[in-house]
């Protein structure tokens, strides 16, 4: 049951950063990427019906988690107090600056929400690679199993007792900011329309490459940080077609990019993603908690699950609502699917940028007959 649970929270939480990484990357790249307020609209409407519920892989993922480990969840969330509580913020912040627009019809507050929509984009994802940094350094566990950490002490990754932030987290933030960008990107290219698919397909190879030479530059850094990282991979040898994925999905995207296959780079974007993560959950495991203090204090899968009648009993449930989820899922994205095109506002009418998002929105449910032709989608 610990293997089953293990893989269940994992598999939520990598849902979370395919389906929500690419709305992040889009607003990481919002305010460098459009170029006037119609692409903007654009840009908005391409994750408007999709970005909230999005969101819900991440609740699915901590509810699991604290159902199936509640020590992991207890004890991680008291050591990550602060760093959890930026998370919040940055989730609210993003929200208003995505919605407070439609209800306050200002030039200013436009920009403003803009500004902050695509910075607490870009820091979320950047966030979300420190925690996964975090995760594979280890953290100071002490003799009663619970820990704290500073968001910085002296900057290095090594020693027994490291920060949230040192070169080491740092490096795996800007390598998830890259990953969600170029994600972001992808996800353009399918749904824009030209010229701004072809602009799209430009960013996402320039970033590629960026992400090419940061999954290089990550994977002996790791090592250099937890030497025995790849003790796993000794002991279950077909874990090593994960990192291989990784490889694979990276060829797989420049490829199709330059073929301009929207659709299929797009899903080898995501199987970076998958596959990347994948790797990490892989090589970490048993352990959920390293313990930089003393290797013996590291909180393992067994220490940390719940009792095995509450794990039968909610693996029933739990099934129902991933059935259910999925269902919704499939509608969503299958009635707003289709190429959004920029329509510059009527000039002179105050509500005529508010009116022009909706009907990029509205247009989004019904393919264009660009989308519907033998186009670019891959």
């Amino acid at each position: 049951m610990g293997v089953l649970w293990y893989v269940l929270v994992a598999a939520a939480l990598v849902v979370y950063v395919v389906l929500d990484g690419f709305d992040l990357g889009v607003g990481a790249l919002y305010l460098l990427f459009a170029r006037n307020d119609a692409e903007r609209a654009a840009l908005r409407a391409s994750i408007g019906p999709v970005w909230d519920a999005n969101e819900v892989w991440l609740i699915a993922g901590g509810g699991t988690l604290y159902f199936a480990f509640p020590a992991l969840y207890a004890v991680g969330f008291s050591g990550f107090y602060l760093p959890l509580m930026l998370v919040l913020w940055l989730l609210i912040l993003r929200a208003l600056g995505l919605e407070l627009r439609h209800h306050l019809d200002d030039p200013l507050v436009g920009r403003a929400c803009d500004v902050v929509f695509a910075w607490s984009s870009a820091l979320l994802a950047l966030v979300f690679g420190v925690a996964i940094g975090n995760v594979v350094r280890g953290v100071p566990l002490e003799e009663d199993g619970y820990f704290f950490v500073a968001f910085w002490t002296d900057g290095r990754a090594g020693g027994p007792r490291p920060g949230v932030l040192d070169w080491y987290t740092l490096l795996t933030g800007l390598l998830g900011l890259t990953a969600l960008a170029v994600h972001g990107a992808a996800w353009l290219s399918l749904r824009m329309e030209e010229p701004l698919a072809a602009r799209a397909r430009a960013w996402a190879t320039r970033g590629s490459g960026l992400l090419v030479v940061l999954t290089l530059v990550g994977a002996p850094t790791s090592l250099l940080v937890r030497p025995n990282l790849t003790s796993h991979f000794a002991s279950a040898a077909w874990g090593g077609i994960l990192p291989l994925g990784v490889a694979a999905s990276l060829v797989a995207l420049f490829v199709n990019l330059r073929a301009r296959r929207d659709r299929a780079a797009f899903l080898s974007s995501a199987a970076y993603l998958v596959t990347m993560l994948g790797t990490a959950a892989f090589a970490v495991y048993p352990v959920l908690l390293h313990a930089t203090t003393d290797a013996s204090r590291s909180l393992t899968v067994a220490e940390a699950l719940a009792p095995a009648l509450s794990l039968r009993i909610g693996l029933v449930w739990w099934t129902i609502a991933l059935l259910a989820a999925l269902g919704y899922f499939v509608h969503l994205y299958r009635a707003f699917s289709g190429r959004i095109a920029v329509a510059p506002p009527k000039s002179g009418d105050k509500s005529a940028d508010k009116r022009s998002e909706e009907s990029l929105i509205a247009a989004a449910i019904v393919p264009t007959p660009a989308a519907t032709a033998k186009d670019h989608s891959g």
